[in-house]
């Protein structure tokens, strides 16, 4: 069995709320022939729920057979100083050789870029121990940054991190990429096609077990959970509901947002201002209660802002969670890539435009109940056969092992 170091900050163990990809990568990697240890930090993204005891800088625990690390870091709120501080401090604890000496030796390493430092460390880390290592680039640093408004194009601070994402593609033994046309970035910038290879989010299904139908009622419920940031564009969802609460519909129609982020309070503030009596906002919940909450959705929205980096594509838990979920999802969104459009599993509308998201929720609720459970269904089957992740597994043991030949 080879081994493998995945370093992944902000990597989520089961139960708990937020994406579970190495987690769930692991247990099939074990099948196809790697050990997969993950290596995060002990301040849990999103919630700042300290995983680790007063006094410990360190501990190693085991979830199905999976050695998670967990490396002490200082906690935060938002996006600001104290954030950059955090991913400092894991990136300096993790190259630390005594904080991974519980590990088995590694025939790889995975750095994820989350953010870069940490996938800088995964470099460092591989040359330290003379083995391959493979980057993998589940946002396009800097380029989501500039494309988002947070940085301008002249920025020191772009700039240097061009430098750095150059310096990661051009030593990388391989390249996985979550977004689809990712390629179209990273092939201009000199770096073979042959060292790209696309492995995407995925779903676990056995914890989506088989969807039932929702019987129809008086009211018809569209929920979204995720996180509430910046590319997420969630007043345009509440300017949506204001239309739909002031049209006559034949049900009444509401939505439940279920989740945190940065953006949360104001969207709140956002509703009471908007005097929205149809939505309602709730805490997160672990990733293993989430089938049963959906069970109670009629339907989902999926909502990002007009960004130009999406043209690379988009790989959204939250997406593919809808979607194995056996529901109908909006799907507002300008993207390289469309999973709804190609199950052909609901609607899509162009990001940005709450009239043409509020009349395609008023459209889906009126559908008639068969149309609707046809839509969730194939949502599903497109699911099944593209993103399970047995299947992501295997084409994730495959770049590990051209890369171990590629370093021979």
């Amino acid at each position: 069995m080879k081994s493998v170091w995945i370093l992944n900050h902000y990597a989520q163990e089961p139960g708990g709320p937020g994406g579970t990809r190495h987690y769930s990568l692991a247990r099939s990697l074990m099948r196809n022939g790697w050990s997969a240890s993950v290596i995060a930090a002990s301040t849990e993204h999103g919630t700042g729920r300290e995983r680790l005891m007063p006094g410990e800088t360190m501990r190693l625990d085991t979830f199905d057979g999976v050695p998670f690390l967990w490396l002490r870091t200082a906690s935060y709120s938002g996006n600001g100083v104290d954030r950059v501080r955090n991913m400092i401090g894991y990136t300096r604890s993790v190259l630390k050789p005594e904080h991974t000496r519980q590990l088995e030796r590694p025939d790889a390493i995975v750095g994820s870029s989350v953010h870069p430092f940490a996938a800088w460390a995964g470099l460092r880390l591989a040359r330290r121990h003379g083995v391959p290592f493979v980057f993998e680039v589940r946002d396009l640093w800097p380029q989501t940054l500039v494309d988002l408004g947070r940085l301008s194009e002249r920025h020191p601070m772009t700039m240097a991190l061009r430098v750095l994402e150059q310096h990661l593609y051009k030593n990388a033994a391989q390249i996985v990429v979550l977004l689809p046309h990712a390629k179209e970035y990273i092939e201009p910038l000199g770096i073979a096609a042959e060292k790209i290879v696309w492995v995407p989010n995925g779903i676990e299904l056995e914890i989506f077990p088989c969807p039932q139908p929702k019987e129809t009622g008086d009211t018809f419920t569209f929920m979204y959970f995720g996180s509430h940031g910046t590319a997420n564009g969630l007043d345009n969802v509440l300017r949506a509901m204001s239309l739909v609460q002031g049209a006559d519909t034949e049900r009444l129609i509401n939505l439940r947002m279920i989740g945190d982020g940065p953006l949360k309070p104001s969207l709140i503030e956002m509703a009471r201002q908007l005097d929205l009596k149809n939505v309602s906002f709730e805490d997160p919940v672990p990733k293993k209660q989430i089938a049963s909450l959906a069970a109670e959705a009629d339907a989902f929205v999926f909502n990002l802002i007009n960004a130009p980096v999406f043209k690379y594509g988009i790989s959204s838990n939250k997406l593919f969670d809808f979607m194995a979920c056996g529901r109908p999802v909006i799907f507002s969104c300008d993207a390289g890539n469309n999973p709804v459009e190609a199950a052909k599993g609901g609607v899509t509308v162009l990001a940005g435009d709450p009239h043409a998201l509020a009349r395609a929720m008023i459209g889906l609720s009126a559908l008639p109940p068969a149309e609707r459970q046809r839509m969730g269904a194939a949502n599903r089957r497109h699911i099944e056969e593209n993103y399970e992740f047995d299947r992501l597994g295997i084409k994730f043991a495959g770049a590990l092992d051209t890369a171990l030949r590629a370093g021979k």
